[in-house]
């Protein structure tokens, strides 16, 4: 599937293009440096938004599902990394553990669980689903439309080591971004692997801890192949813990938003955009979907904040915010806006997928109720790139590019957990 790109593909995303494809080399070195110095995030989401004057992540998800997204083709990609994500953690590995959300009941979920057992099984484990959930008191066998079943047992904790009944596993791997808090029974694990570790989690993970990791790493990129970074990474300003009830708490905020815009509106004035920019705010301390607002005036942002405060007074924590500069998504699959969704697991591209929403527009979050799924076109192993392709005319060059910018942001993540690892050492 090639994306239909509503801008003319001039400018600077090919220049961007461009200047990838003639870096390859050096690139590919660089990523190998890293990779030598950091350890990536065991499994990785990339949601990339292609402006077609930008390309950059807006958002990276440590506990990805929607792996059944990923075609037939995709699966020795899959495969393959698994295998060398598992022979670096635990060679001897025979049993793998996977820790699935605790409300894993819908389709797409257990869908998800299904293709993740099969990547693990075909890595060569013995792949069982255990469950954290306290409605799980027994082995449950759920029934999926294909024809296939998962069946979810209840965790067993054994002497500080995780298990099933008559199933004792080497690797732990949590498909759950335990965004309630961290539950005792997965503390304390010492003897086992868990992965990703429990302070990759939504109990103690910030959007803007990402988000500065990743301004280091454009920046260093945008130096190695002679680029601005801003062509890969949007501005981002860590707010804090928000204060929407009070009139002074709304006017603070609204004056951030528009200091942030003004900042967006000189760089398109640099590189002549003719688009207007805008703003999205989000939740700097929960899942992708909360809180996420797109303002492209601070007129009307005064009611907007109030509507959304009002909504708040449930929320099981204080909101804190990330201001993020909006890149646009001018990708189109069947006349639905897109975005590219970039699979990594250990330091490889395993392929992807368009998100398309047709009833969300081209500043919006396309992560929501009514979305759907396309793979990528770089599923296909074949898709390597194109050397002398006039930018913009090749498929797999775009989705070249797409891969860079999904291993760039898993650089950032592995920057951020070495970052916030409670247990590493400090040298001040």
């Amino acid at each position: 599937m090639v994306p239909h790109l509503v801008t003319a593909l001039t400018g600077p995303i090919n220049e961007l293009e461009q200047r990838v494809l003639d870096s390859m080399p050096a690139i590919e070195r660089w990523f190998r440096l890293e990779w030598m110095e950091h350890t990536p995030p065991f499994y990785t989401s990339v949601d990339v938004r292609n402006a077609g004057f930008k390309l950059a992540p807006v958002d990276t998800n440590f506990y990805p599902g929607g792996w059944n997204n990923l075609t037939p083709a995709m699966l020795p990609l899959a495969v393959q990394a698994a295998q060398a994500a598992i022979e670096k953690i635990c060679p001897e590995a025979r049993n793998l553990l996977i820790v699935p959300e605790n409300h894993a009941r819908s389709t797409f979920h257990l869908s998800n669980l299904a293709q993740l057992r099969r990547i693990f099984h075909m890595a060569g484990l013995n792949v069982r689903i255990g469950s954290i959930s306290p409605e799980i008191k027994k082995s449950t066998t759920l029934e999926l439309p294909g024809g296939e079943s998962i069946t979810l047992e209840p965790i067993i904790r054994t002497k500080g080591r995780l298990g099933l009944k008559d199933f004792d596993p080497c690797t732990i791997l949590l498909n759950n971004d335990l965004r309630a808090g961290v539950p005792g029974i997965l503390e304390e694990v010492h003897e086992q692997y868990l992965l990703p570790p429990l302070h990759a989690s939504w109990t103690t993970r910030r959007k803007s801890t990402h988000f500065k990791a990743y301004e280091e790493v454009a920046k260093r990129f945008g130096k190695l192949i002679g680029v601005d970074p801003w062509l890969i990474n949007p501005m981002f300003d860590k707010y804090g813990v928000v204060d929407l009830v009070t009139p002074a708490g709304i006017d603070a905020l609204v004056q951030r938003v528009d200091a942030m815009l003004t900042k967006v509106k000189k760089k398109y004035k640099e590189y002549g955009i003719k688009e207007r920019p805008f703003v999205v705010i989000k939740a700097d301390n929960r899942t992708s979907g909360n809180a996420i607002l797109s303002v492209r005036d601070t007129k009307d942002l005064d009611a907007k904040l109030r509507k959304m405060g009002a909504g708040l007074d449930a929320a099981p924590a204080p909101l804190e915010l990330i201001l993020q500069e909006g890149v646009l998504t001018n990708e189109r699959v069947n006349d639905a806006v897109a975005e590219p969704v970039v699979y990594l697991m250990d330091r490889y591209v395993v392929g992807g997928f368009y998100r398309m929403h047709a009833e969300r527009g081209e500043d919006e979050n396309l992560s929501a109720p009514g979305s759907a799924y396309v793979p990528l076109g770089f599923a296909e192993s074949t898709h390597l790139p194109q050397p002398g392709v006039r930018p913009g005319a090749s498929a797999p060059n775009r989705f070249y590019m797409y891969g860079v910018i999904g291993r760039l942001a898993m650089l950032a993540g592995s920057y951020e957990l070495e970052a916030t690892d409670p247990d590493a050492e400090r040298y001040d």
